[in-house]
């Protein structure tokens, strides 16, 4: 895919390379792992699950529905990061926002470690709990923090927002070493989790993130006019039609409700919301209508390498999540602000 700005929208053959490239890489980490399968037996093994027959080898039936599992909550967290991240740099205009901007991942992590130390639990649905204490304090963060924004500034400026959010997270990211202190016996796991970790996915979890992001992620993607319009200044996007306030709140509560499923279920996995929408942006250009789909794709594949790595590269032991894409991204991060500063006159 070329940096052809000029384009205005996601053709149709952009859309296959993607898919393609999104493919490979699936299969790629469902073959791959700290226990090794032929791709023979893995084929042979899928297409008799498919089709209801008997499965010869029900070790390799379960490693191949393990890793499944693992492998779509990756690339639709990754898909639903990137895309928030992507969507919140335009809505700011600030190349260094990403849907923690607003601490409103940090809330979620607080609400969910919150559930997991005190045990909070729902009766039937042992996980309910902490995704929906995550997604309460998502909201919740997110109305605290547009509550302090339009006391100190009615217009509901960039800057104000993106203050008040690292403000927030500072605090939120207080009290949940405060909570993880007092946690007892589950200090190790909830530390774990805070670090990122997708090893307990499952289809069920894989179902609720697709939900989030076909509900969210259609939304975002419904304002891609709007956030072209941003680009330009708030007060530009106002004469021009946009109902500058309305999109704002919109785009907002979207990025909320996908975080707070995403940090629910994998923990916070940092920098995908903030690296892969410059990665997408040098390759797509800056049109929303082409980098919002961009940032998705982009999003899902390097989730899903970024898995196959902590899954990989210590052997049968695991690295979360979180420390990869925390590793991978700095370094990329660093590279592409060095460059962007040498190609300034």
């Amino acid at each position: 895919m070329r940096n052809t700005t000029n384009r205005s929208a996601f053709t149709a053959g952009d859309h296959l390379i993607c898919l393609l490239a999104l493919a490979l890489t699936f299969s790629l980490c469902v073959l791959l792992g700290s226990e090794p399968l032929a791709f023979r037996d893995m084929a042979n093994t899928l297409w008799n699950m498919l089709r209801g027959a008997k499965v010869p080898s029900r070790t390799v039936a379960a490693i191949l529905s393990r890793r499944i599992q693992r492998a779509l909550c990756a690339a639709l967290s990754g898909a639903s990061l990137s895309l928030c991240g992507a969507a919140m740099q335009g809505l700011l205009r600030n190349p260094l926002a990403d849907g923690s901007t607003l601490g409103v991942s940090t809330g979620a992590s607080l609400g969910a470690v919150i559930a997991m130390a005190f045990s909070v639990s729902v009766p039937g649905l042992p996980f309910a709990a902490t995704m929906g204490m995550a997604m309460l304090f998502a909201f919740g963060s997110l109305l605290l923090i547009l509550a302090l924004a339009y006391a100190l500034d009615r217009s509901f400026s960039t800057h104000s927002i993106i203050l008040i959010g690292m403000i927030f997270s500072m605090f939120a990211s207080a009290l949940m070493s405060l909570v993880i202190t007092f946690s007892g016996e589950k200090i190790k796991s909830i530390t774990f989790w805070t670090m990122g970790s997708l090893a307990g996915s499952n289809y069920s979890y894989a179902l609720i993130l697709l939900g989030a992001l076909a509900v969210c992620g259609a939304v975002l993607l419904s304002r891609q006019r709007e956030l072209n319009a941003f680009a330009l200044g708030e007060d530009t996007a106002r004469h021009v039609g946009v109902p500058v306030r309305r999109v704002k709140l919109t785009v907002l509560i979207a990025v909320s409700v996908l975080i707070g499923v995403c940090v629910s279920i994998g923990g916070t996995i940092g920098f995908v919301g903030l690296v892969i929408p410059h990665i997408a942006r040098m390759l797509a250009g800056p049109n929303h209508k082409r980098l919002l789909p961009a940032s998705l794709y982009f999003g899902a594949i390097f989730l899903l390498l970024a898995d196959l790595l902590s899954r990989t590269l210590l052997g049968a032991r695991q690295l979360p999540i979180g420390v990869v894409t925390s590793l991978i991204g700095a370094v990329v991060f660093v590279v592409i602000f060095y460059r962007s500063r040498n190609r300034r006159p």
